[in-house]
């Protein structure tokens, strides 16, 4: 059974007891109502506030969670993020017109549910089941119960996620997906290759450990600074973007000098020629 489960039992039994009967949810089915926004609704909903969630949602809710699945779960396919942005899109699509908020994937909930034992899918499933059916035999009689959660549980679920997203940055430099590369393509003979080639992890060097690291307290900086996924994100591409640039200047350096080599060897060579010539 997954821990998040137990966990979120564990908390309405004791919200229950905390909120007495006064806040008991009663049986009672849920009837959907259909919404429509009127123009007030969209541009405080779509405009205001919509606009400045796409940073967010596009880099923790989709991008994140494509490679953080990839990370915790390296031997189940993982979702690309056209299918993770399309899954977001569909949910908030069809929600909205039934008065949902806002939803998402998230990587924090992930890695969650990973700290707490999920492996596969059908922890996810189980969660998912149990939540739609106290929905759906409660209705809007939960709402009350819900609302005395206790706080501290859900600190602990954020906790959990805050642990294991910092041990996926702590492989940054060790072990992150992107160090492993094909060492070379083995052929099955007739011109066909193997699907799956040997890899390898690339060696770093001392400088590029650094450079790692720096990007990404850079992104860190800015998203606790400033509150604001968007901002990290463009302050991690600017200290990547300095950090390629001077190597672009040193790589174009190295090519001047070279070439001046070259030119001043060309140079003394056809001095040479010529002064046997006059001789």
């Amino acid at each position: 059974m997954p821990y998040a489960l137990l966990i979120f039992v564990l908390g309405l039994i004791l919200s229950a007891v905390v909120a007495g009967t006064h806040h008991f949810p009663a049986f009672k089915i849920w009837q959907p109502t259909i919404f429509v926004p009127n123009w007030i609704s969209f541009k405080v909903g779509a405009l205001d506030a919509g606009l400045g969630q796409i940073p967010l949602t596009t880099l923790n809710s989709i991008v994140a969670v494509s490679f953080l699945s990839a990370d915790l779960l390296p031997q189940i396919p993982t979702p690309s993020v056209t299918s993770i942005g399309m899954s977001v899109a569909l949910m908030n699509l069809v929600g909205g017109w039934f008065g949902a908020m806002p939803v998402c994937h998230g990587s924090g909930g992930l890695a969650a549910q990973y700290r707490f034992g999920a492996r596969s899918g059908t922890s996810i499933i189980l969660l998912g089941l149990f939540k739609v059916i106290l929905g759906l035999i409660f209705g809007e009689t939960l709402v009350g119960l819900l609302r005395e959660y206790p706080k501290g549980l859900l600190g602990v679920m954020v906790f959990a996620a805050g642990l294991e997203l910092a041990k996926v940055g702590e492989n940054l430099n060790y072990g992150a997906r992107d160090l492993w590369e094909v060492s070379e393509v083995r052929s099955s003979g007739f011109g066909n290759y193997d699907q799956e080639a040997p890899k390898r992890q690339r060696e770093l060097s001392d400088e590029e450990r650094t450079e790692r690291w720096t990007v990404m307290f850079m992104t860190i900086g800015g998203m606790l600074a400033f509150k604001n996924d968007g901002v990290g994100f463009v302050a991690g591409m600017l200290c990547y973007g300095v950090y390629q640039s001077s190597k672009i200047c040193a790589g174009w350096k190295g090519w001047r000098s070279r070439m001046d080599k070259r030119n001043q060897r060309g140079t003394t060579f056809g001095e040479e020629e010529q002064l046997l010539v006059d001789n």
